[in-house]
């Protein structure tokens, strides 16, 4: 049973939110990935996030552009944590997504990441950080992960001015 699931507005969002799936993927967590539209189908949503608990899922990403109103509908109908991926628009190269998903009011909280692919691998790993909180061996590939990353940056040449 997958413990994620990654959503978003549109199939032309995929390739921002496969970034949350290939670090899930990274880390040893299972997830789903589908389009559930805020404003194409109003009605999926709604039964998308009222059950979404029911169906095992811990942890919600849910990735939007443009009126970005995905992650915030969501987390208007579900208790579980929802954290909103901005996605790059073409008109305002993802502020207008950024403004949507971060100005929630209080009450309906929604973890609002970065614009765009950074974004989406970074809710990909607070994702896992939320499932590690009962699984060991996600835990274990975070911590693996993290001590990966100090290691490549100290193997690093010293720097020098060029030529």
């Amino acid at each position: 049973m997958p413990q994620v699931a990654i959503v978003m507005g549109s199939k032309s969002d995929w390739p921002t939110m496969a970034q949350a799936a290939k670090m899930l993927d990274a880390l040893g967590v299972s997830y789903h990935a589908q389009v559930v539209s805020a404003h194409r189908t109003p009605a999926l949503l709604t039964e998308f996030s009222e059950s979404a608990a029911d169906k095992g899922y811990q942890v919600i990403i849910g990735g939007a552009g443009g009126a970005a109103h995905l992650p915030g509908m969501i987390a208007a109908h579900t208790h579980l944590p929802v954290f909103g991926v901005p996605v790059r628009s073409s008109q305002l190269s993802g502020v207008d997504s950024l403004y949507s998903i971060v100005q929630m009011p209080k009450g309906v909280a929604v973890g609002t990441l970065a614009i765009g692919e950074a974004g989406a691998a970074n809710a990909g790993l607070l994702a896992a950080q939320v499932v590690a909180l009962q699984d060991t061996t996600v835990r274990d590939a975070i911590i693996q992960f993290r001590q990966k990353q100090t290691a490549d940056v100290l193997a690093q040449p010293p720097l020098e001015l060029p030529e």
